[in-house]
């Protein structure tokens, strides 16, 4: 379904008052997202819990059957708005830099990234099932993983 919403990613417009997490996943986007939006919110913990943190802070690319897509949750989201990516800066709209938009890049350790990620794939549904530890770990270091190399 990711691929399906790249399409959708050109059309999208960024505000120069945007912020957009950027990370590999497994690397600590949630946290983070949860850490921002408590900021934004003041620390009202009420305001937190309005959405899930997949609405309050949407992936640009994500896109999935029944529900809206990331970009379509940003068209409603009022400014400041914060936004979160797996996706390599070469795939990122380019009205990104245009708007100068700020960023946080978060890298994680990549053996810390490998534990949770072939965790990840055994629990969500959406990932084919990774097999042993040793295969997903090849796979994974050959970048065969979703959204490619670490």
């Amino acid at each position: 379904y990711f691929a399906e919403a790249l399409g959708p990613l050109e059309s999208f417009e960024a505000w120069p008052d945007d912020l957009l997490i950027s990370t590999y996943p497994k690397s600590g986007t949630t946290w983070v997202s949860e850490i921002l939006d408590l900021i934004y919110q003041e620390g009202d913990l009420e305001k937190c819990q309005r959405a899930p943190v997949f609405m309050r802070v949407p992936f640009l690319e994500f896109k999935a059957p029944g529900v809206l897509t990331g970009v379509e949750l940003l068209k409603d989201t009022p400014a400041p708005r914060l936004l979160k990516t797996h996706l390599p800066l070469a795939l990122l709209p380019k009205t990104l830099l245009d708007q100068k938009v700020k960023m946080i890049y978060i890298a994680r350790n990549a053996k810390d990234v490998a534990v949770s990620y072939y965790h990840f794939y055994r629990m969500a549904k959406v990932h084919p099932d990774p097999g042993t530890w040793d295969s997903f770990l090849e796979k994974f270091m050959a970048g065969e993983v979703c959204y490619g190399s670490w």
